[in-house]
């Protein structure tokens, strides 16, 4: 029988989620073949809804898909990201992002069947944002899912902590949610190795319209372009918020136009996103391995459209509403490799809206590939998620907007 949104809000309430099946309701909901249909057109045959949590993470939202979908082709979740980036299944990333369903901060992550890859794994997950984005990692994302599927029941909930693994395209993320209640409480990620190559730092990029700019980029999980707000005479306060949004967006297209990079052990080519920092600082602490603690506070700089420099009314993005998992991953990682920060040393990341993650590098590691090896550190990032509403995301079939749309009051362009 299919979970509807009156079912998923009575199990959300309900102590005892050891007596519902949600491997068996998943399984029928998410897994549906179509024989030789494309995705998106087959889907009809599933009734034409998506059962999805809503959450959010430091302020930033997550659509959390756990039902509905078909099945994704795929022998690893690298392939299966690739798949859905094809416009039939990229279908339903507008579905849910675009308007009238979505908005221009929402983002979607599509839960699926592990591949066995990774034998410890609970589920697969892929991510889906603006602008045809699909994150191979996402730290405010899997904390939103992490809280959904053990406050649905999916995965069964073990006080005072619950620990089990999610397979993404960057790879094996383990989760340890501290729950309390019933409820996830706070949520922390081991997230995958991130690095900054002595090659990515102090590099010059020339931005039209504003002059040579010093960036460092970064991988946490996306290729990050790290910029000192300071030097540009940025303040990261809300009021700014446009601003900064045009400047990031514009810097951010440049490097990736004019600094290429790639991860060493999969395709995942150039900067996806910008992140600009600022009052970083040392402060005494009593939590922790150590005595002080590194703070600091950014302004995550994301797509909501195609940038074209000969359309300046497309020069804008939007802004990451929280400290961001894998931006404070990177900006760790960057830290790091400039002396900055220690092993075991906490990492206070404060978002545009006064939100805050906490990372910590936990050890040193090498990725070695055929061309390089490249030092880089494994980094937790904890924070907190919360839900706020159950829906099924449905498309009629005489709905005249399926894959939604984009108007140029609140999109940074009408094309992806």
């Amino acid at each position: 029988m299919r979970l509807v949104t009156s079912e998923l809000h009575h199990l959300a309430r309900t102590s005892t989620r050891t007596a519902f099946n949600s491997r068996t309701w998943y399984s029928r909901a998410s897994t549906q073949k179509f024989a030789s249909k494309p995705a998106f057109e087959g889907w009809g045959a599933s009734g034409r809804r998506l059962q999805c949590v809503d959450c959010h993470a430091g302020g930033e939202p997550a659509r959390v898909v756990l039902g509905g979908l078909p099945t994704v082709p795929g022998r690893s979740m690298v392939e299966k990201r690739l798949r859905m980036m094809e416009p039939d299944f990229d279908a339903f990333r507008k579905l849910l992002l675009l308007e009238p369903r979505g908005y221009p901060c929402q983002n979607a992550n599509f839960v699926i069947p592990p591949t066995g890859c990774h034998p410890t794994a609970a589920y697969g997950v892929v991510i889906a944002e603006q602008g045809h984005v699909y994150p191979a990692m996402s730290g405010h994302n899997l904390m939103c899912v992490a809280t959904a599927l053990l406050e649905t029941g999916m995965v069964r909930m073990v006080e005072p902590s619950t620990d089990f693994d999610l397979e993404t395209p960057a790879g094996l993320v383990s989760v340890r949610a501290e729950c309390k209640h019933g409820k996830v409480v706070q949520v922390t990620l081991r997230n995958v190795a991130s690095f900054c190559r002595p090659a990515d730092m102090d590099v010059e990029i020339d931005v039209p319209e504003v002059g040579k700019v010093t960036v460092d980029v970064a991988y946490g999980g996306m290729f990050y372009a790290i910029v000192d707000a300071s030097t540009l005479g940025l303040q990261l306060l809300p009021k700014h918020g446009r601003e900064i949004c045009r400047l990031g967006e514009m810097i951010k297209t440049a490097c990736r136009e004019q600094h290429p990079v790639n991860h060493p052990e999969f395709d995942y080519p150039g900067c996806d996103i910008l992140v600009f920092t600022g009052n970083q600082r040392r402060e005494a602490t009593q939590t922790g391995p150590r005595t002080t603690r590194l703070c600091g506070k950014n302004a995550v700089v994301m797509s909501n459209g195609s940038l074209r420099w000969d359309r300046p009314e497309t020069w804008t993005g939007m802004l990451d509403r929280s400290p961001c998992g894998t931006g404070t991953s990177a900006v760790m990682a960057q830290l790091h490799a400039r002396g900055t920060l220690a092993l075991e040393e906490d990492f206070v990341h404060e978002s545009i809206v006064g939100t805050h993650f906490t990372g910590r590098l936990l050890e040193e590691v090498l990725i070695t590939s055929a061309s390089e090896s490249i030092k880089a550190v494994v980094p937790t990032i904890s924070g907190r998620a919360w839900i706020t509403q159950y829906c099924d995301v449905v498309c009629d079939p005489s709905d005249p907007f399926p894959e939604g749309y984009l108007v140029g009051d609140i999109w940074s362009g009408t094309d992806e």
